[in-house]
Order: structure tokens, then sequence, then C-alpha cells
């Protein structure tokens, strides 16, 4: 299923030069892991403290994009830098939970001005979370940490990114907010199904 993941090659070797800048200057790893999650959280507060300022909406899909730079790095160290470890491997997923939780989260009251309701957002953000889920559960019984489409985390940082952004430039919302975030949870549980089907056919 085609992804936004998938062109995560192409964007690892623009940033490689960055990744290698930052390993000289002994930044590690989990240090950017955690960066990236304490940067995702205190967006969150500033969307929700900012709620009703329809300029405020561009820090999502500006963090969002800085978030998975952060993301693409601390693989690249970790991988290509000798820095693998158990701890590290927890922080990424935890962060990545966290992150998508208080991002989407703030969606309800920034948001709510331009119309949207607070179910809808909260279904996407379960499912959301629900992806991630599935992808480690494969991986412990075996089968591998699994990123298939359609609605995985690069997948749901673009077009939330776009909404966001949509709007912040004036572009009438209403109903079709609540639409985005039903069919993004609709292919969130899709991704799932797939995550959980392609793992099982690979033990097969």
């Amino acid at each position: 299923m085609t992804s936004v993941y998938d062109l995560k090659p192409r964007f690892q070797a623009l940033l490689r030069p960055l990744t290698r800048g930052l390993v000289a200057r002994g930044v590690t790893a989990n240090q950017v892991t955690i960066a990236a999650m304490l940067a995702s959280v205190a967006t969150a507060v500033a969307l929700w403290w900012l709620a009703g300022d329809r300029a405020s909406l561009l820090l999502l899909p500006l963090l969002l994009f800085v978030r998975m730079a952060l993301n693409a790095i601390d693989g690249m160290i970790a991988r290509e830098h000798d820095q693998k470890s158990q701890l590290g491997a927890i922080l990424n997923e935890v962060g990545d939970v966290v992150s998508d939780a208080a991002l989407y989260l703030a969606l309800v009251p920034a948001l709510a001005p331009y119309g949207a309701h607070a179910f809808p957002i909260v279904l996407f953000v379960i499912a959301a979370i629900l992806t991630e889920f599935v992808g480690v559960l494969v991986q412990a019984l075996g089968a591998g940490r699994r990123y298939d489409g359609p609605m995985g985390k690069s997948d749901r940082a673009a077009v939330v990114g776009l909404a966001a952004f949509l709007i912040a430039i004036g572009v009438p919302a209403g109903w079709w907010l609540d639409g985005i975030m039903l069919l993004l949870a609709f292919l969130a549980i899709w991704t799932c199904f797939n995550r959980a089907r392609h793992a099982l056919r690979a033990e097969a």
C-alpha cells in the first residue's frame, strides 16, 4: 500500500549531511528523539493556549515537518553511527505515541472555532495510536516492525498538516473537518489490518 513513508530514503539522503554534523558535535540519537517529543508537546500546549487564533495553526504543519526530520535523523544516527540501543527503541516508540496524542488532541480546542467536533478527532487519535501498537506488536511476535499504509505516521502528518495550513490561510472551515477526521480514523484502522495481515503473511 502506497504511503508517504516510501519517500523516507530520499528524505534521509537530504538530511544525511546535517546528521553527520550533529554526530560530530556529540549529539546522540536519544537526545534527538527526546527533543522531537518535547517540541511536539510544547507545540500542543501552544495550540491549546492560542485556540481561536487562526495563524497559530501554522505551528502544526511546521512542527510536523520538523518532527519528521528529527525522526529520520535519530534513526540514521542510531543505525549509521552505532548508537542502536534498547533504550533508544523504547524512547522512539513511546515518543511517537506521546507526540501524536499531544498534537492531535490539541486539535480539539484548536479546530473547535472552525466547526470541528471532538468525537471525530478523538476517534482518529485512538486509531492512530492503534496503528503504532499493531506495528510494535507484530515485531514482538517476530514478524519485524511494520510501517504499512495507507495511514502511517508520515501520512497522518501530511494530511493533518495540510488541513491546518488551509484553515490558517483562510480557507473556509466547516463540516469537511469532521469528514477528514473520520476518514483518517477509518484509514488508520485499515492500516492496522494491513500491518497485521502482512505480518501474518510474512510468517506463513
